[in-house]
Parts: C-alpha cells; structure tokens; sequence
C-alpha cells in the first residue's frame, strides 16, 4: 500500500501544480502592460501587445474580449483562441471621440 501512495503521490502534485498553474494564465486586458499580454496569450508577439496597449490608451478600456478584434493585427480567430485566457476588468473611460465614433 505504501507503494502505491509513494508512486501516486508525485503524480497527484504535478497534476495539481499544473491545474494551478493553468489557471493562473489568465490577463486583464484593460490592465495588462504589454510583456504581461506578450507571455499569456497565445498569437500575440511583443508588437501584438503594444498595438493592444496603444490602442487601449488611445480608445480606453476594451468592454469585452471580442473588442480587442478593433486592434489592427488581432482577429476574431486570435480572440477566440485566447478567450479562456482573457478578462476583462474595469479600466479607464473609453475617451469620448471614442465612444462617439462606436456609437455610443
């Protein structure tokens, strides 16, 4: 019996370290600064990440995910692969140009 706890047990607290870990890649996309969006999604490149933090900066904060598709070299294919890993948290005011230019 001892055995088997002893050769369970590793695998017990890899699978639960990688299950933490899974979920830690997460990023707030109205908060995020470029190396943080550069690492936790998939697609995304250091450029990539600028152009989302530029435009968040110029626009103000994304409402949802699917916005970040207004950010030119991110599609909605490139959302879709990352949903899971995207939030989006409050953030500054999209700046009123913006919002009227939405159709707010």
């Amino acid at each position: 019996m001892n055995k088997i706890v002893s050769r369970l047990a590793p695998l017990l607290l890899g699978a639960l370290l990688s299950a933490g870990a899974l979920a830690a890649d997460k990023v707030d996309i109205n908060n995020a600064d470029a190396a943080t969006l550069d690492r936790v999604l998939d697609g995304v490149g250091p450029s990539k990440a600028e152009a989302i933090v530029a435009h968040r900066l110029k626009h103000g904060a994304f409402r949802s995910a699917d916005e970040l598709a207004e950010v030119k070299g991110i599609g909605l294919a490139l959302v879709e692969a990352n949903r899971d890993r995207i939030t989006v948290g409050a953030g500054k005011a999209r700046a009123p140009a913006a919002a009227a230019a939405a159709g707010d």
